[in-house]
């Protein structure tokens, strides 16, 4: 299967003493394996988990991971034989019901990640701590990192517009964050009510909101989506969508739904897959499921419109893409990651965790620049009209 990959992919898959499992052209990605048979066991045990879980432990590596991962990403369907796909059924893990997002579950998958440290988080974001694509004037590989605090602050100014978020709003954000969303929507003299279920971006939130004398305006509060109450003129949630998973997509919109005051608007920021592969892999358990965000589900445009229209009076009224965007940001998120290794392991993290979140970060930005992932600022309204 390997020989097949690097054939279609025209990889170099480099062996132990400077062999070579297959002839490539000059410049092809590289995959370079120092210890062949413990990746073999790995992978023919786990699958893809297993080649994931092989990169952890240093089975492998690449000169440029993203570039290889790119190239995997393309048409991921096509790198198993036609027989192996048949058989994926069978040999494919399921989510475990311990991770999915139910009310009891979701603020343990939500501690697994954004509870690690918030120290670390700032070592790699920029200082609006805003952890979700920026919108770039124009993203491109010479992009530099000052301008990425401009870009996310169009990224939500983009959104609050969408929103008709201004004076006296009263405004909801499921997903904290650190707060930046919540600051801005203030100093536009909206009144702000935001949940989130980390209780370490809870705190630094409402820090960084009283720095700047915003707490009149704006109520942090640590709270599922499912028990929030009141009525609310817009609603803005930044790449939450993802985390709530297929199963409760139903019960998320009705939430949204629910707690919009009329003539009210939503706005959403949410990474998104092609439609059928989404419904390919949906109840697969992957290695980002199980080592980097549990319980989630990349969604289809087509399935957030289709599963708001069969079970709210929300409508999607536009959405816009950014991808290239997306793929910018991890750049620049990844290549300050790798700069800061010592200030990583300072912090308590071991190599484990370290090539985890590198692959984590390159693997992101692979499928973005693949095209297999995209992420979109999506309005709906009940009234239908942009």
């Amino acid at each position: 299967m390997l020989r097949r990959a690097a054939a279609r992919r025209g990889l170099r898959v480099e062996l132990p003493g400077g062999r070579v499992l297959r002839p490539a052209p000059p410049g092809a990605p590289v995959l370079r394996l120092h210890r062949p048979e413990a990746f073999a066991h790995r992978v023919g045990a786990g699958g893809l988990i297993g080649f994931g879980e092989s990169y952890q432990a240093g089975d492998w590596d690449s000169p440029d991971l993203v570039r290889l991962l790119t190239a995997l990403a393309v048409r991921p369907e096509t790198l198993v034989p036609p027989g192996a796909a048949a058989l994926r059924r069978l040999y494919v893990r399921r989510t475990p019901a311990e991770e999915l997002s139910t009310a009891a579950n979701a603020r343990r998958n939500v501690h697994r990640h954004y509870d690690l440290s918030n120290e670390l988080f700032a070592l790699f974001l920029d200082p609006t701590m805003s952890y979700s694509s920026a919108v770039f004037s124009d993203p491109s590989p010479a992009t530099p990192r000052s301008a990425l605090v401009p870009a996310q602050h169009r990224k939500v100014d983009r959104l609050l517009d969408l929103a008709r978020v201004g004076p006296g709003t009263r405004l909801l954000e499921i997903g904290t964050g650190w707060g930046e969303l919540a600051l801005r929507a203030a100093a536009r003299g909206a009144e702000v009510v935001t949940v989130t279920l980390s209780a370490e971006q809870l705190a630094l939130a409402r820090r960084r909101i009283a720095d700047a004398g915003q707490s009149a305006r704006v109520d942090v509060r640590l709270c599922d989506y499912r028990d929030v109450r009141g009525e609310f003129d817009a609603i803005v949630s930044v790449e939450m969508v993802e985390a709530v998973g297929r199963p409760f997509w139903p019960a998320y919109f009705t939430a949204l739904d629910g707690l919009l005051a009329p003539g009210g608007r939503v706005a959403l920021q949410a990474i998104t897959m092609p439609h059928e592969r989404m419904l390919a892999s949906s109840g697969t358990y992957t290695w980002i499921l199980k080592y980097v965000f549990p319980g989630g589900q990349i969604p289809s445009l087509r399935a957030l419109a289709e599963t708001a229209a069969a079970h709210t009076r929300l409508r999607t009224v536009g959405a816009d893409a950014y991808g290239p965007h997306y793929a910018e940001t991890l750049r620049l998120w990844r290549e300050r990651f790798a700069e800061c290794a010592e200030q990583v392991a300072a912090l308590g993290f071991d190599e484990v965790f370290r090539r985890t979140w590198e692959l984590y970060l390159a693997y992101s930005e692979a499928g973005f620049r693949a095209g297999y992932l995209d992420v979109h600022q999506v309005l709906l309204s009940r009234d239908g009209l942009r």
